[in-house]
């Protein structure tokens, strides 16, 4: 969700700046390392081109071009380590779009993908989207290498709009995230049937996996779609209630108003309106960095999407303007604004009516997706339509929105990452064909002080 102010945090935001960058994949045609390049087809696509890899993990896509590291810096710890050494063919392509935000390759065409089908092949299959407005690469630290190694094939798509414009995509108020939902369940069935054909065999299993953005298309995707999947990861994703319940667009407004009068004089009431709007106690420490490099550009993009009136003719608002400024998203009152614009937020919400079963993993400290008005009160509403029996939801202390984060406080934080790979694995002995074993019920995990952090988390 992110957009950088420039700041003194600046290199540490770079990953932030999601404007396309441009990278060329050479169509690589058949060799012996893969012998069923032949069968190599995406149903649906306009394009696509397929590369025999020594090495589909980021080790080696780094060095062969067919990522961008661009995209993933700064969501996982500096010291994660990952596996390495996947043989496999990588696909990269583009559905029918009539939008061009994506520049990679040099392609300037959006609903890009990346299907990445393994040598070595578990039987499953792993779909995601890229979290905030990032590209197809997004996951591919996080997630792609990971299950990669496991056996899994992957498959993420740019949700058909990116970068800090996306609002520009389609017609009507609501329409770009809109279309995120449908690029989640294009490339699903594109991508099963794209595994079908390469290995002879359908998938077993197929997953669902997302951060933040990503998150909130694995919930929508188990909500509408669950017929899909056979189950899903939730990691900090973002909730749009389709009731009068807090949203992003309620209490980053709040944080904009007041932010600045409690770092400047420690003024309690501004500090008591921040946690009041969800924000949490003890995540003072990381309001400075999401106020400087989060906070404005997230609240004006998103804003711009489905209320664009609000700012008269200007395009997202003004950057970081004083309370009283005209048009000024510093001032924005969700609770005031036009019926239209509610019914635009309900029509993208979340109804809670999961249809397989789903981990949420959530940091407490979260502090772009506020726990209390995101994790927690999306499980709230799940238990509420009688499906928590479908759902494990673990908060974990310590933990924030951006395992960058990590990086800059270890002496008070903990990642998030290592914790969504022990749900993935805790989903997979649950959804065994093999006699299923539920995981250990939701609870709040203790934030970890000691050994690996980085690679290491339980939920027991």
């Amino acid at each position: 969700m992110p957009v950088l102010r420039r700041s003194s945090v600046s290199a540490a935001a770079v990953p932030f700046l999601v404007a396309p960058l441009v990278a060329v994949v050479p169509p690589v045609h058949a060799d012996t390392r893969c012998p069923r390049m032949d069968r190599v087809h995406v149903p649906g696509a306009q394009r696509q081109t397929a590369a025999c890899l020594a090495d589909l993990t980021t080790a080696g896509t780094v060095e062969s071009g067919h990522t961008e590291p661009a995209q993933w810096t700064g969501l996982h710890a500096a010291a994660t380590r990952n596996p390495s050494g996947v043989p496999g063919v990588q696909i990269d392509g583009y559905f029918r779009d009539d939008s061009a935000f994506n520049a990679t390759h040099g392609w300037n065409h959006d609903s890009q993908f990346v299907i990445r089908l393994p040598k070595h092949w578990n039987g499953g299959l792993v779909v995601a989207g890229a979290p905030g407005t990032r590209l197809q690469y997004a996951n591919d630290f996080t997630i792609s290498d990971w299950v990669l190694a496991k056996g899994y094939a992957y498959a993420s798509t740019d949700k058909g709009n990116n970068g800090n414009e996306f609002y520009k995509d389609g017609r009507r108020p609501g329409d770009a995230v809109r279309e995120w939902y449908h690029r989640m369940t294009q490339l699903t069935i594109a991508a099963k049937a794209t595994v079908a054909r390469h290995y002879r065999k359908a998938p077993r299993r197929t997953y669902a996996a997302g951060i933040s953005n990503g998150g909130q298309l694995v919930r929508w995707a188990l909500e509408n779609h669950p017929e899909l999947y056979d189950g899903g990861i939730d990691s900090e994703g973002t909730y749009w209630p389709r009731d009068n319940a807090p949203n992003a667009l309620t209490y980053l407004p709040v944080a904009l108003r007041n932010y600045p009068g409690y770092r400047d004089t420690g003024d309690r009431g501004a500090h008591a309106a921040m946690v009041k709007a969800g924000f949490a106690r003890g995540s003072e420490f990381l309001w400075d960095f999401n106020y400087n490099v989060l906070w404005d550009g997230t609240q004006r993009i998103y804003r711009e999407e489905v209320d664009p009136s609000y700012d008269g003719d200007l395009e997202a608002g003004i950057p970081y303007c004083e309370s009283g400024t005209p048009n000024c998203d510093t001032d924005y009152r969700y609770s005031t604004r036009p019926e239209s614009v509610h019914r635009t937020v309900r029509s993208l919400g979340h109804t809670g009516r999961i249809g397989k079963p789903m981990i949420t993993v959530h940091g407490t400290l979260d502090t772009l997706l506020p726990i209390r008005v995101h994790g927690d009160a999306y499980a709230a509403k799940i238990r509420e339509r009688g499906r928590g029996r479908l759902h494990r939801y673990y908060r974990i202390e310590g933990a924030s929105h951006l395992d960058l984060e990590y990086d800059m406080f270890q002496d008070r934080m903990r990642p998030l990452l290592p914790c969504m790979r022990t749900a993935f694995e805790a989903l997979e002995h649950w959804t065994s064909p093999h006699g299923a074993q539920p995981p250990p019920p939701s609870a709040t995990i203790p934030r970890q002080t000691s050994g690996n952090v980085v690679d290491h988390c339980s939920i027991d």
